[in-house]
């Protein structure tokens, strides 16, 4: 990632608080930093995530969105340490709610959201935004988790859409994003990883790419701090005294992040993967309005 880039607008979908940080939060940070518009979007508040730290162990018996609540406040605070100022709930907050694995069945779920719903949601924030770069989960969500799957789902499905002059012109002016990458992470890494003790398997990280089939790797580790304060304001869901987190934070690799094109073309990179180091390599004229 090099030089100022006042001119260069991503969005990244995401489905609870905290997925941001752990995933893509040295990315945001150095994007921030020299100055690009950093956008997030949130799908729930994680209303059902595990509750990692004892004193908050009680946040959903006495209201069952006490932990959604305090994951807004969370997240509020990751983003001031990210340096993320623009950040939207898809729908408005609240609007669906974590699905949990397995998934249940609650009709507010974000697993059981109403596609065109959603769909057009997702519509008018591209449209509000005007991302040349979107980046989200892959087609299996990652890890599996429903809720990451239907924002893979809906952020897909809202593309040509958001393009279309004819959809929905009370949302806005139509607006088409010029490439999208999904999340990943690099199968060397992560066997790096297990061999050095941070992590005990792979298994533990089931969907990665070998080096030649990753796009876009962001060396971030200048951002390593950022990225750590960040996942600090998640008391709620992330431990770094002990655990995953606490090692792999230790490791400067974890700002290291990697990223699969799945649509656009892809730009200049280097090495012997050719790897992009930079989201928007290849994006010409960025200052000229993109819609189609």
């Amino acid at each position: 990632m090099r030089g100022r880039m006042d001119d260069r607008r991503l969005l990244l979908v995401h489905a609870h608080p905290d997925d941001e940080s752990s995933m893509t939060g040295a990315t945001m940070a150095g994007y921030a930093r020299q100055g690009a518009t950093v956008v997030l979007v949130t799908c729930t508040r994680g209303e059902l995530g595990e509750i990692v730290a004892p004193d908050l162990a009680g946040l959903r018996e006495v209201d069952p969105d006490g932990l959604g609540l305090h994951r807004e406040a969370e997240l509020a605070e990751a983003l001031t340490a990210l340096g993320t100022a623009r950040q939207h709930w898809l729908g408005g907050c609240g609007r669906w709610r974590d699905s949990g694995i397995p998934a249940t069945e609650d009709p507010a779920a974000f697993a059981c959201a109403d596609l065109d719903e959603a769909i057009r949601a997702m519509v008018g924030i591209l449209r509000t935004e005007c991302p040349q770069v979107v980046v989200t989960y892959d087609a299996d969500g990652g890890y599996g988790h429903p809720d990451h799957v239907q924002a893979n789902r809906v952020t897909m499905a809202a593309l040509d859409p958001a393009a279309d002059p004819r959809f929905a012109p009370e949302l806005g002016v139509p607006w088409r994003v010029a490439k999208v990458y999904w999340m990943t992470l690099s199968r060397r890494l992560i066997q790096t990883a297990v061999q050095a003790g941070v992590l005990s398997s792979m298994e533990i990280v089931p969907n990665s790419l070998p080096d030649e089939e990753i796009t876009a790797v962001l060396d971030g580790r200048a951002y390593l701090d950022s990225k750590v304060a960040a996942l600090r304001a998640y008391r709620s869901q992330v431990d770094l005294q002990n655990g995953i987190f606490a090692m792999l934070t230790q490791v400067p690799e974890f700002a290291m992040e990697s990223y699969l094109l799945v649509r656009g073309e892809r730009g200049p990179g280097s090495g012997p993967y050719n790897w992009e180091d930079d989201l928007f390599a290849g994006l010409a004229g960025l200052r000229v309005a993109d819609s189609g």
